[in-house]
């Protein structure tokens, strides 16, 4: 298979996700919320609950740049009301298999998973 193998690009950024999403702050709890109901980055700072979804306090700034992230990936997508492009975000099916192995707990990924997540995100592109 090559690269350019529809099942190979799946799996590739099936594993990519899955690795941004050990790498991330938002706990289990976040993803399930964003697959019920749609939420955005302010609405996610200003909740009192904040360390049943995340790992530690995040900033407005700091969650809407993880959410990015995220919709780059393709975990999550922007919601869509009748003018448009919210700035709520939503589970899509792509963060949903993402997800399977990991119904309670999402682990924290190891130091070389992390230096390599960061790399892929911080990276220039030319």
């Amino acid at each position: 298979m090559t690269l350019q193998d529809p099942r190979e690009l799946t799996r590739h950024a099936l594993g990519r996700a899955r690795q941004a999403v050990r790498c991330l702050p938002f706990q289990r709890s976040f993803y399930r919320n964003v697959e019920e109901a749609a939420l955005s980055s302010s609405e996610l700072v200003a909740q009192s609950d904040w360390s049943s979804q995340t790992r530690r306090r995040l900033n407005a700034r700091e969650t809407e740049d993880l959410l990015i992230w995220l919709i780059q990936l393709g975990v999550l997508r922007r919601e869509v009301d009748g003018q448009g492009l919210t700035e709520r975000v939503r589970l899509t099916p792509l963060g949903r298999e993402v997800l399977i192995p990991w119904q309670e707990t999402i682990p924290s990924a190891g130091l070389g998973s992390r230096l390599m997540h960061w790399c892929r995100r911080n990276r220039p592109r030319w």
